[in-house]
């Protein structure tokens, strides 16, 4: 895949980082209920109920400020966060350089495969930057090549996971917490289980769960109908899902910018092999980190850890990505990459027909043992 070698990185923008923010407001109700959805939406009948409870709410009340926030666009869904890995998925972020003139064409037929779930033009002379997630019968760097190959490449390298210090997007609504806050990792590598057995039972839940889930008092009773299951039934089944690694959460999926965190920072740190298990472990501690991975370094690609932070203005993405800098990486080399266009971001659907389809027009591959929805 190596067609070209990168031009020399684009230094990060000399925007002034700040580490400090607004004084602290009394949070609002909505402000409350937002933070505390995108945590955990408990697997019982009513569990809009139960959250009200905990936030002193009535349900009625939680179920008319989630109907607002989804007519506003801010609440993308309601659905279940998956383990791809678990699941038997491979997956990968990818690095690709492409002539100015050649990256929106290149960008939309990146698009056009139904693995990939986020594409983005980034601020650096790895210009696109993308997701894949193919299934675990399938071959992810003959999927990657043949994009290489049909989207005009200039260089693509793959930046495998090597290791999960952490995954889980958790928006601060209120503006209140401090940059540098700390919080547990919901995800790590620790909770993964690679080589895990999916049953029948677990493809079809999954089939169900990464639904958008209706914002009413019972979310589940479709999804419990379709599986023949009460809801006794399907949580303990999700119990032993989570046991497994392969169901995180049941929780909300905001848009990002509809929430108003319109500015996205990816860290990338030149840790050496030596530090990153202690470091790649501090970084994954601050709360603003949405994901923390150990990924492979090329001879132009020196950077081992990636951090992604989100924010209401590039200050303060660039000023969680300093606070980062100052408290655990003092002295070491790093960049920051920002998007400069999204080209596609939508969840990763499970077992759908459309990926084998592709497989089978662009690599010649047919599967006639194919899950599908």
């Amino acid at each position: 895949m190596n067609t070209a070698s990168p031009a020399s990185p684009e230094p990060a923008a000399p925007e002034q980082a700040v580490t400090g923010q607004a004084a602290a407001s009394q949070p609002t109700p909505r402000d409350l209920l937002l933070n505390r959805i995108q945590k955990d939406i408990p697997i019982v009948q009513r569990p809009y109920q139960v959250l009200g409870a905990e936030l002193g709410l009535s349900e009625a009340k939680v179920l008319g400020m989630l109907e607002e926030v989804k007519r506003e666009g801010v609440l993308r869904q309601v659905s279940a966060i998956f383990d791809t890995r678990t699941l038997g998925y491979q997956s990968s972020l990818v690095a690709a350089v492409y002539d100015e003139d050649q990256l929106n064409a290149g960008a939309e037929i990146v698009n056009g495969h139904p693995g990939v779930s986020h594409n983005y033009r980034r601020n650096h002379s790895f210009n696109l930057w993308y997701t894949i997630a193919v299934p675990p019968e399938s071959d992810l760097e003959a999927h990657v090549q043949r994009l290489h190959e049909l989207s005009g490449a200039k260089l693509t390298r793959l930046m495998p996971t090597l290791h999960l210090y952490k995954i889980g997007v958790e928006f601060d609504m209120t503006g209140n917490e401090a940059w540098n806050a700390k919080s547990k990792p919901q995800y790590t590598s620790e909770q993964r289980n690679i080589g895990y057995d999916v049953t029948e039972l677990d493809r079809k839940f999954v089939v169900e769960f990464q639904k958008d889930l209706p914002v009413t008092a019972e979310p589940y009773a479709d999804a419990c109908a379709a599986l023949g299951l009460s809801i006794q039934e399907v949580a303990a089944h999700a119990e032993r899902m989570k046991a497994a690694g392969a169901l995180r959460r049941v929780s909300a999926v905001f848009r990002h910018q509809s929430a108003g965190f319109r500015f996205n920072a990816m860290g990338v740190w030149a840790v050496p092999q030596d530090q990153v298990k202690e470091v790649g472990a501090q970084m994954a501690g601050f709360k603003a980190v949405s994901h923390c991975y150990l990924r492979p370094t090329y001879p132009e690609w020196p950077y081992t850890i990636f951090t992604m932070v989100h924010g209401r203005s590039k200050e303060e993405a660039f000023g969680k990505i300093q606070a980062i800098e100052e408290e655990v990486a003092p002295g070491i080399d790093y960049d920051i990459l920002y998007s400069t266009k999204e080209y596609k971001k939508v969840r990763l659907e499970f077992y759908r027909p459309e990926f084998y389809e592709w497989e089978q027009q662009e690599l010649g591959v047919t599967r006639t043992e194919a899950v599908t929805a």
